[in-house]
């Protein structure tokens, strides 16, 4: 009785450290779903950017660019080139439009978390933060893109795509099984983790020296948050590209 008692005790506990919380967050309410509102609306605010900037830059499209065609054009060339590495030659096109999107989305939210001050606008809870910053939106991006490897893997291969796991021998096949589990937490706390950092070592020094110091921290901070935006696009492409091997 004690015994069932002190694990009945120790359950409650467990439930108790579930519901907490880092932080407080603003939420809406759709439906029976309670969704973090900040992230949503720094979200629309990054594809908004984005969308301003393609229709902006595509919307008098001339043979020889200039201007914001010419700077539109020099970032497809450097996605095409990404993707064609890790994909190959004869596979890479249909995956432009995902690893562009990737890396441009992950590009904006961190130079935006970096550049941007969200925090004068007022919430009646939490603050406006970068979308990358809130741990759903990494592990969102992060299981988009073990979509698309499994997608690419079956669509080229069929079912016989699945006896990777049991090659060269049946023997490593939980291993294998359990790369495709931590490829997507890798990628999602990854980019949490580097660009959560990056905000608190800025957001230190601004609070104790909030004018000169704190800006080679800011410079640093937009460097480490490109990086991440490509290491995470080159990953994801190469997961991809891994996910249709033989078929170059």
């Amino acid at each position: 009785m004690h015994s069932a008692q002190s694990s009945i005790s120790k359950l409650t506990k467990l439930c108790e450290i579930s519901s907490v919380e880092v932080g407080q967050h603003f939420y809406w309410q759709m439906g029976s779903f309670q969704v973090h509102a900040q992230v949503l609306i720094t979200s629309w605010v990054v594809i908004a950017i984005l969308l301003g900037l393609a229709i902006s830059a595509t919307r008098n499209l001339q043979a020889i660019p200039t201007g914001g065609q010419n700077f539109v054009e020099y970032i497809l060339e450097f996605i095409r080139d990404l993707t064609r590495t890790q994909i190959g030659e004869e596979e890479y096109r249909p995956w432009v439009p995902f690893i562009g999107t990737m890396f441009l989305f992950i590009f904006v939210s961190n130079w935006s978390g970096a550049l941007f001050p969200w925090r004068i606008f007022e919430l009646p809870h939490g603050e406006l933060a970068a979308p990358t910053n809130d741990i759903n939106t990494t592990v969102a991006l992060a299981l988009l893109t073990s979509v698309a490897y499994f997608y690419a893997g079956l669509r080229k291969k069929g079912l016989s795509y699945f006896g990777k796991y049991i090659q060269p021998t049946p023997v490593p096949l939980p291993i294998n099984i359990l790369e495709d589990f931590t490829k997507p937490s890798s990628l999602s706390f990854r980019l949490f983790g580097n660009i959560l950092a990056d905000e608190l070592v800025v957001a230190v020094p601004i609070s104790l020296v909030p004018l000169v110091v704190p800006i080679p921290m800011m410079f640093s901070g937009l460097f480490t948050s490109a990086i991440q935006a490509l290491i995470f696009a080159t990953l994801a492409a190469a997961y991809i590209g891994e996910s249709m091997e033989g078929h170059h």
